[in-house]
């Protein structure tokens, strides 16, 4: 169908056989892209709605914005849930006996057919983009029958034997109870859930008289329905089971992986349990390689930064730096950009603790502390394995530092992260490691600092007016408060009512020029080489936000909570 509508689009003046072109070929690079998803990548075409509104007018049979219409979920049954997913439909409305299906393909006369004789309607199909339907099953099937009334089941079940207290809990008890097949069930809904949701962490949280789930969503930990309080031995075992740890013990934390598939693709879950004054609180990292952005153009790069960055991780040798918190985004900045140079005529090392993905074509190794595997032992072990470009997961101390720096000098493409809050400071800390001064002016090419913030959710945006006071505390020069404006979410079913939907990233990009590194070399301050780097024309955080915030995609609270007025 692709091919076909792509000409219709380019008969009707709409977009470009080259765009077309171009979008066929997205197609093929990546298989969880749709059509009219590649031809708004490609900047064919704005919305995926108007791709389906151009076919509703040619087929004449109507479109169809499902984010603007409530679906009854007694209607949407009428379709079976397998049907749904695997044709990309869904029941929008039922009057007498015409039912209304939003469809993605409506040249598929076998699936009208079959709904017709599965729900004995005359079937009537409106076109919708197919990741509106697909966002459509999932909130409409799952939410109709979900995680509520699976918990309720559960605690309705007279079946299910549970274990009364943590102290009475033998291994036989535990391993019965979760065995049952609606406490597998509902662990499984947890996990699906999450996944469904793009959460990148679960926590199962027990307390003295409730046990919690929560989801980190966009960076935010978002609270579900509580699960029943007598299954939390059971459900905190059947979790350990999955993740092959040991149920008997529960008084030392353990760690480990579950290995998931759903929706035809594999996740990785890494499962960390630690024992509380209550019981053992669960935190499962999600490790979903379809929600992971391995594209440096798709991370939310200012242009001229993208530039900088891209000419760095093509230098021959020297270190490039990628600096700030635990959860601003570093590892997949790093994953990207190797990605990105990742060819055939390289050898290419990393030491990662933890290794989050897997890459085909990288050496990667896992850091093991415990038995001596440091990221230093690492790193002397890769000099001898003949690579040319080398990640270190984080440097933490002097030695890995000094080992990384060195390498840098003797032909090698380093990568690194490193915990400080500006490019700038990254400098000093080195030097504070004991690293000398003139080896960090010598090897170092880049560092880059970061931070993720939430977006506005794009659905229910809208414009507000600021105070003088919030425009005076931005702290940005001049000329970028030049035509500023800025935007909130008021809340949509789109966003939960948050206002808010998904993350992008901010870049400090400070490029270790002759004159940043006569700096070095002279041992200057913080304050001096951020003042040259600035005026070399470096944006600090804070003057990215604002950038963000101007175009629609951040709220000005979200600038204020993540930067400061000198970064």
């Amino acid at each position: 169908m692709s091919a076909e509508l792509g000409a219709m689009l380019v008969k009707a003046g709409k977009v470009t056989a080259e765009q077309v072109d171009e979008a066929l070929e997205l197609l093929k690079k990546d298989q969880q892209e749709t059509f009219q998803s590649a031809l708004v990548k490609v900047g064919a075409v704005e919305t995926e709605d108007e791709v389906a509104d151009f076919v509703g007018k040619h087929l004449k049979i109507g479109a169809l914005r499902l984010s603007d219409v409530e679906l009854n979920p007694e209607v949407v049954k009428l379709i079976p849930l397998d049907i749904a997913r695997k044709f990309k439909v869904i029941a929008v409305s039922k009057l007498n006996r015409t039912l209304l299906v939003a469809i993605s393909d409506p040249n598929n006369i076998y699936v009208l057919d079959a709904i017709k004789f599965i729900t004995g309607c005359t079937v009537q199909p409106v076109i919708s983009p197919e990741k509106a339907i697909e966002k459509a099953i999932e909130t409409y099937y799952v939410d109709s029958g979900g995680l509520s009334e699976m918990i309720k089941g559960l605690e309705d079940d007279p079946d299910l034997e549970v274990v009364a207290s943590e102290d009475e809990a033998s291994e036989s008890d535990l391993l019965s109870a979760i065995q049952d097949k609606p406490l597998v069930k509902l662990v499984d809904s947890i996990l699906a859930e999450a996944i469904r949701m793009g959460a990148s962490d679960i926590h199962i949280e027990t307390y003295e008289k409730r046990i919690r789930v929560r989801y980190r969503i966009d960076g935010d930990l978002r609270e579900m329905a509580p699960l029943p309080f007598k299954y939390r031995s059971a459900i905190v075992s059947r979790v350990k089971i999955m993740a092959e740890l040991d149920i008997s013990e529960r008084r030392l934390p353990q760690d480990g992986r579950i290995k998931l598939k759903i929706a035809g693709r594999t996740v990785d879950l890494r499962v960390s349990v630690l024992p509380t004054i209550f019981g053992e609180k669960v935190v499962m990292r999600i490790l979903d390689p379809q929600a992971l952005k391995v594209d440096l153009t798709q991370l939310g790069f200012r242009e001229p930064d993208l530039k900088k960055f891209d000419e760095a991780i093509h230098l021959p040798f020297g270190i490039i730096l990628v600096t700030g918190p635990t959860g601003s985004g570093k590892t997949t900045t790093l994953y990207s950009a190797l990605k990105q140079i990742n060819t055939v005529d390289v050898n290419i090392m990393t030491a990662e603790d933890p290794v989050e993905f897997n890459f085909d074509g990288i050496n990667q190794v896992a850091v093991k502390s415990n038995i001596g595997l440091t990221f230093a032992a690492s790193l002397r072990s890769f000099l001898r394995q003949d690579p040319d470009i080398v990640m270190v997961g984080e440097i933490r101390d002097g030695e890995t530092a000094e080992i990384a720096i060195r390498a840098a000098l003797t032909g090698h493409l380093v990568f690194s992260t490193l915990h400080t809050n500006d490019a700038p400071s990254s400098i000093n800390r080195l030097m504070d490691m004991g690293v000398p001064y003139y080896l960090v002016a010598s090897a170092t090419k880049l560092i880059m600092a970061q931070r993720m913030m939430r977006k506005i959710c794009q659905n229910c945006k809208e414009e507000i007016n600021l105070t003088k006071e919030q425009v005076d505390s931005l702290g940005v020069p001049d000329e970028l408060l030049k035509g500023l404006r800025a935007f909130r979410g008021t809340g949509c079913s789109e966003c939960n009512d948050t206002g808010l939907a998904g993350r992008t990233g901010i870049y400090e990009v400070m490029p270790v020029s002759p004159a940043i590194e006569a700096l070095i070399l002279n041992k200057a301050t913080d304050t001096e080489i951020r003042a040259v780097a600035l005026k070399e024309g470096m944006y600090s955080l804070r003057m990215c936000a604002v950038e963000k915030m101007k175009a629609g995609i951040v709220s000005i609270e979200e600038v204020f909570a993540v930067t400061s007025s000198g970064g």
